[in-house]
């Protein structure tokens, strides 16, 4: 008896009938990860609430900036909210989806989908759905929160804030395919999404938000994926002017990092 084996690279063919059922049934799988869910939904607003409160002055208004700053009136939480919400970006894709792909390569799930009726690329689009919908949900807990008990005002700019949103989804879940493409083992890509992660995080303003992020910081940050959605997050949230130069990074790193983890998406 002979044994065909797929190419490591190439993508196998099928039908896409029985998606909803592979899509609930990875759902329900996925649920059952206590780590995926606090991480990828309640992290971020965890994380907030306890910067609200367990460090003194957060929630008092801002009073030494100039009175015609939009600093002005402030917390030091408000403008902490953005950066919250970039983190929900960041931590789904770097923390969650290149782990669940390495998993499924490892274990050899990936290869044996090639054997099965089922469009193998669906495994694939069901995890995507999964981490950009527990993403979104994990986005608006935080938000609410945000506005109910640190009464952070609504954004400034609405369409600023919901394009920075898209395109920094957009850019850090191209980063977290371009890991889960190649990463053989869980181990490696959780190694390499937190040698990148906490970095960005850093760049990106957790430590040091808003208007007291130093500028060297943020002129390196805003040419990162997460960096530069903080930005212009805050931008759009706070600010008037519209946030080009982050706009064109993210852009630019999605149309350069989504075709190459496509490229080089191995199957075993």
């Amino acid at each position: 008896m002979t044994t065909t084996t797929l190419p490591a690279t190439r993508r196998p063919t099928g039908s896409w009938r029985g998606f909803s059922t592979l899509l609930t049934t990875e759902t329900k799988v996925w649920l059952r990860d206590f780590a995926a869910v606090f991480f990828g939904i309640l992290f971020p607003t965890v994380l907030m609430i306890g910067v609200g409160y367990a460090i003194p002055g957060m929630r008092d208004p801002i009073l030494d900036a100039p009175e015609t700053s939009v600093w002005y009136g402030l917390t030091p939480i408000a403008t902490y909210l953005p950066v919250v919400v970039a983190m929900a970006l960041g931590t789904a894709a770097l923390t969650v989806l290149p782990v669940t792909f390495a998993t499924f390569r490892e274990k050899g799930v990936l290869r044996r989908l090639g054997t099965t009726p089922m469009r193998s690329q669906g495994i694939v689009v069901a995890h995507l759905i999964i981490n950009v919908a527990t993403t979104l949900v994990g986005v608006l807990v935080a938000v609410l929160v945000g506005r109910f008990m640190f009464d952070v005002p609504m954004p400034g700019q609405l369409g600023v804030v919901l394009l920075a949103f898209v395109l920094g989804m957009a850019a850090m879940f191209s980063l977290g395919m371009l890991i889960a493409a190649w990463a053989p083992k869980a181990s490696t890509a959780n190694a390499v999404s937190m040698l990148l992660y906490f970095p960005m995080l850093m760049l990106a303003g957790l430590w040091t938000p808003g208007p007291i992020m130093p500028e060297l910081l943020q002129q390196i940050g805003q040419f990162t994926p997460l960096g530069a959605a903080a930005q212009a997050l805050t931008t759009g949230w706070f600010e008037t002017g519209f946030p080009l130069l982050q706009v064109v990074v993210m852009a630019v790193w999605t149309a350069v990092l989504l075709p190459l983890a496509i490229r080089m998406f191995r199957w075993s």
